[in-house]
């Protein structure tokens, strides 16, 4: 007996110590309040749940913020908050909501009533590397954007946390975007799907930003050759070829007491037709031998069947059974 608690306890202290998080865009259909969000997330383990969108919040509403921090922590729950572009040239930005340092400052604000240590945002999307300038003017008008409100940042005690997000930035172009902003008060959500939009190994993304993160979304993805280049899926945890696993651990590793948060969006694939010489407008700057590694991951990778479309009604227990399976493959993976 004695023995067998020896080595129990050893186990014990072996075990990785995770925070466990979920970012709501995940279950993004279900219609639920922001208290409604956190209990079941706290069903499923989470540790931190992470407010990507205000729409998860219902409103910035000073009441409202203090009444979902109360209900976290009486939970045991941590919060992160999040909003989407303040990047002013890029097509995802929402001039209607004030200029970009006015919509970050008023985050900033709802972000330390809410007791999250971050807000999360991002540049842009695939789109903004074809824009006139390129990603390097937008990385520019960005990090501009991020010193204006530098001051008011660190008077709230609040880090901005920039995404790799929907194939805007590779890695060493948000790295260069935190450095050019000030990484006294700005780091990286990075996100383990995003670069495959990129074309870009997620393993070389965790390389590059890993002394940057501050907080994290985790899915895996597929990847594999097509005739006119590669095809990128996104898919439930243990279902792509990226060898999640491993990165999950480097993770761990790397960024120790940053939170493990689950992003699980699966999607119908996305083809990048890189052998066509007009696709790489975009793509320019990309080193050859980066790219190599993402070639490698879709020559190992093998063609998925088309997803039959979701009716809308049925989107949201779809995207429940998604993340749950996907709590279930993580919580596996590090003996939790």
């Amino acid at each position: 007996m004695a023995a067998g608690t020896a080595t129990l306890a050893g186990q014990a202290a072996q075990a990785p110590k995770v925070k466990l998080g979920i970012d709501l865009f995940s279950i993004r259909s279900s219609p639920w309040t922001p208290i409604q969000f956190l209990d079941y997330s706290a069903r499923l383990g989470a540790k931190v749940v992470h407010f990507s969108e205000i729409r998860f919040l219902g409103s910035l509403e000073e009441s409202n913020l203090r009444r979902v921090r109360e209900h976290a922590a009486g939970l045991g729950v941590e919060l992160e908050l999040g909003m989407r572009s303040i990047c002013p040239t890029s097509t995802s930005f929402d001039p209607e909501q004030g200029t970009a340092e006015e919509q970050l400052m008023r985050m900033i604000a709802a972000a330390k009533t809410l007791g999250s240590p971050i807000v999360r945002c991002f540049l842009g999307f695939a789109a903004d590397r074809k824009a006139p300038g390129g990603i390097e003017g937008h990385i520019a008008n960005t990090a501009k954007v991020l010193r204006n409100v530098r001051s008011r940042a660190l008077d709230a005690g609040i880090k901005i946390a920039v995404e790799n997000h929907g194939g805007d930035m590779q890695g060493r172009e948000l790295k260069t975007l935190i450095e050019e902003a000030g990484k006294d008060f700005t780091g990286a959500c990075i996100d383990s799907g995003n670069p495959l939009w990129a074309l870009e190994d997620p393993h070389r993304t965790l390389e590059v930003l890993h002394p940057y993160v501050l907080t994290s979304h985790v899915r895996d993805t597929a990847v594999w050759r097509i005739p006119e280049g590669a095809a990128v899926q996104w898919t439930r945890m243990g279902e792509g070829n990226v060898n999640i696993a491993e990165y999950v651990k480097k993770y761990l590793d790397l960024c120790p007491g940053r939170a493990l948060s689950l992003e699980i969006i699966v999607t119908a694939a996305r083809k990048y037709p890189y052998l066509d010489p007009g696709f790489w407008d975009g793509y320019r700057g990309v080193p050859a031998w980066e790219f190599a590694r993402f070639v490698a991951l879709a020559e190992k990778g093998q063609p998925r069947p088309a997803a039959p479309p979701v009716p809308k009604e049925q989107a949201a227990q779809r995207e429940r059974e998604a993340l749950e399976a996907s709590m279930s493959w993580l919580r596996g993976l590090l003996g939790i």
